[in-house]
């Protein structure tokens, strides 16, 4: 038996898997702000699992930032109370067992990767567009972590070729200016539309409105559409990944999976493109899903 746990700002998700088959699964509002409280949160979900489907489980967990290969401690995190922590070894004390850490976005690769919307593809590149931008790799359904734990983290990164449209930068909480994620963030897409129009909308109704003829909107989404795929095509002139793989809110925007391809060929080293960009096929579950993954046959 695996067990995946996937840790979030507002909750904790576990469940427990027999192969691919899902056997029970436990969700809980994550503590706010409380580091031991996560920790003993978390390890209270795998031993009610444990108890009750009458079995030990190896156990992986998905968290909202990175394990520092020098220090073992957490960084990177948006879930502040983690920073400089050393979860995974108060974890293994608590639950008396190894226990394997990973990225969120990694673990949403995995999942995919393994039986979601890439498998069958040896590298693939899993993208959460939700109130911030993540990135994992998968390759041959391996998580790829690298030297510094942060394989994948396009979100960070200048958004490429910017135009007078993305000018001035805005700041991101990095520190940096004109990051990938204060652009194809959903609160990203909020404030471009925004500071085109003068009206703060959320990106459900912004897609909504387009539909509807808004022509502030269309071009909102428009705007988003090409920044989108100028940031994806850096990702395929390094990575040529097989299949990109969209999560988080605003992957839901079914357009992006027509309208991103067209435009991202003429940023790409190549005279053919053959990667393709599809929808996640198992959504919020995609994060248990790649933590108990994390455990191979």
């Amino acid at each position: 038996m695996r067990i995946g746990v996937d840790l979030g700002g507002t909750k904790i998700e576990a469940a427990a898997f027999d192969g691919l088959s899902e056997l029970a699964r436990r969700r809980i509002a994550t503590p706010a702000g409380d580091y031991m409280g996560t920790v003993m949160a978390i390890a209270g979900l795998v031993e009610a699992l444990e108890i009750e489907l009458g079995q030990r489980g190896s156990v992986g967990v998905g968290i909202p930032g990175v394990e520092s290969a020098q220090t073992g401690c957490i960084k990177n995190a948006n879930s502040t109370c983690l920073i400089g922590q050393p979860l995974k070894r108060d974890l293994q004390t608590v639950l008396q067992r190894e226990i394997r850490l990973a990225n969120d976005a990694n673990c949403f690769a995995l999942s995919e990767a393994v039986d979601g919307a890439g498998a069958g593809a040896d590298a693939v590149f899993g993208v959460i567009l939700g109130t911030g931008v993540g990135g994992g790799v998968a390759i041959r359904e391996q998580v790829l972590t690298g030297a510094n734990s942060i394989a994948g983290e396009w979100g960070h990164n200048p958004l490429p070729e910017p135009t007078e449209e993305d000018l001035p930068a805005p700041a991101c909480y990095c520190g940096r200016h004109g990051c990938v994620e204060t652009w194809l963030s959903g609160p990203g897409m909020a404030r471009d539309h925004a500071n085109a129009s003068g009206e703060f909308l959320t990106p459900e109704i912004i897609a909504a409105r387009a539909v509807a003829g808004d022509a502030a909107c269309e071009a909102t989404l428009q705007r988003y559409e090409n920044r989108l795929a100028r940031s994806l095509a850096v990702v395929i002139n390094i990575l040529d990944p097989q299949i990109i793989v969209l999560g988080g809110g605003v992957s839901n925007l079914d357009r992006l999976y027509e309208n991103v391809p067209q435009q991202w060929g003429a940023h790409i080293f190549s005279d053919h493109v053959a990667t393709k960009l599809v929808k996640h096929r198992h959504g919020d579950s995609s994060g248990v899903r790649g933590a108990a993954w994390l455990w191979g046959e």
